[in-house]
C-alpha cells in the first residue's frame, strides 16, 4: 500500500529534533536527533522498546511536550499553533471517557468545549458513531460498553471535529487479541474511508505492519530513528494475510530493526 505524495503534503516534520528532561539524578535524554517527515494522509507506526521515546515523541506533536532541540512543524506550524487550531485529535492508551456523560455525550465534549451549537454537535457524533459502528448505542454510559466499544468511542471522540491528523498511542494496548484483530481491522477501513493522517505509537509487531505505510523503528532511550520501512503490502489486508512472505519479510525487518537498536544501545553505555 503506497500514498503518493509531494513535498507540499508534509503534515509532521521533524529536524535534528531532541527532547532532554532534567532530573534531580541528572538529565534523561528522550529523543535525540530524530529526523522525520509524515506526509498527507500516511499511516505511521512507531515500535520500539519501552522508555525508547514513541510517546514522547507524539506528545511533542501534541505539544505536551517542548523539545530542547532541533524543529518540529504539524502543517507547517509550530505545535502550539497547531494545537490552537485543533490540526489532531488524540487517542490515548486508555479511553478516558467520563463515567457520568453518556457515549454521544462523551463525544460531543470538545464540541461543546469548541462551542458547536446543538444541532452541529448532534451531526457529528451521529456521523462518528457510524464510522466506528457504535451506532444505537448513543444513550449508554461507558460501564455499559466492553472495552474495545469504549476505545471505539474514544476514536469517534478524536474525529468529532474532523482534524485531518490523527494521533494514536497504543490504543489497543490492553485489549485481548481477538478485540484487537477486529479493532486493528475496523481502524483500516476507517482510515481508508476517512484519509487522515495517522501516527500510531505500538509494541506490537504485526499490529505495525498490518496498519502501516511506513514503520518507524526506534532505538532505546535516547531515542532515535533507526530505521524507516516502506510497506509494499495491498490497500486490501484481511487478517489472514499476516501469514503470506510478504508480510513475514516485513516483519522480519522490524525485528531486525530492533535487534539493532538494542546493539546500538549496549555499544553506547
Amino acid at each position: 500500500m503506497s500514498v503518493q505524495t509531494t513535498p507540499g503534503d508534509a503534515v509532521v516534520a521533524a529536524n535534528n529534533l531532541g527532547l532532554t528532561f532534567p532530573t534531580n539524578d541528572g538529565d534523561v535524554v528522550a529523543l535525540s536527533d530524530v529526523n522525520l517527515t509524515i506526509n498527507k494522509g500516511e499511516f505511521v507506526s512507531f515500535i520500539g522498546p519501552s522508555g525508547c521515546g514513541k510517546t514522547t515523541f507524539l506528545r511533542t506533536i501534541a505539544d505536551l511536550e517542548q523539545p530542547t532541540s532541533g524543529t518540529l512543524t504539524i502543517n507547517g506550524q509550530s505545535p502550539e499553533a497547531a494545537r490552537r487550531a485543533r490540526a489532531y485529535g488524540y487517542v490515548f492508551q486508555a479511553p478516558a471517557l467520563y463515567p457520568w456523560r453518556t457515549i454521544a455525550k462523551n463525544i460531543a465534549l470538545p464540541l461543546e468545549i469548541m462551542g458547536h451549537g446543538s444541532a452541529e454537535q448532534a451531526e457529528r457524533v451521529a456521523r462518528t458513531m457510524d464510522l466506528v459502528n457504535l451506532a444505537g448505542f448513543e444513550q449508554k454510559y461507558p460501564w455499559q460498553l466492553s472495552g474495545g466499544m469504549q476505545q471505539r468511542a474514544s476514536i469517534a471522540r478524536a474525529l468529532a471535529f474532523d482534524a485531518d491528523l490523527l494521533l494514536m498511542d497504543e490504543p489497543f494496548g490492553a485489549l485481548d487479541e481477538i478485540v484487537r484483530d477486529h479493532l486493528n481491522s475496523e481502524l483500516l477501513k476507517l482510515w481508508a474511508r476517512t484519509q487522515k493522517t495517522i501516527c500510531f505509537v505500538t509494541h506490537s509487531i504485526p499490529e505495525a505492519v498490518y496498519l502501516s505505510t511506513r514503520i518507524v523503528v526506534m532505538s532505546p532511550r535516547p531515542g532515535r530513528v533507526i530505521d524507516i520501512i516502506e510497506s509494499d503490502l495491498p490497500a486490501e489486508r484481511p487478517l489472514d494475510m499476516r501469514e503470506t512472505p510478504e508480510f513475514l519479510a516485513i516483519a522480519a525487518r522490524v525485528r531486525e530493526g530492533l535487534r539493532a537498536g538494542h546493539s546500538y544501545d549496549e555499544d553506547h553505555v
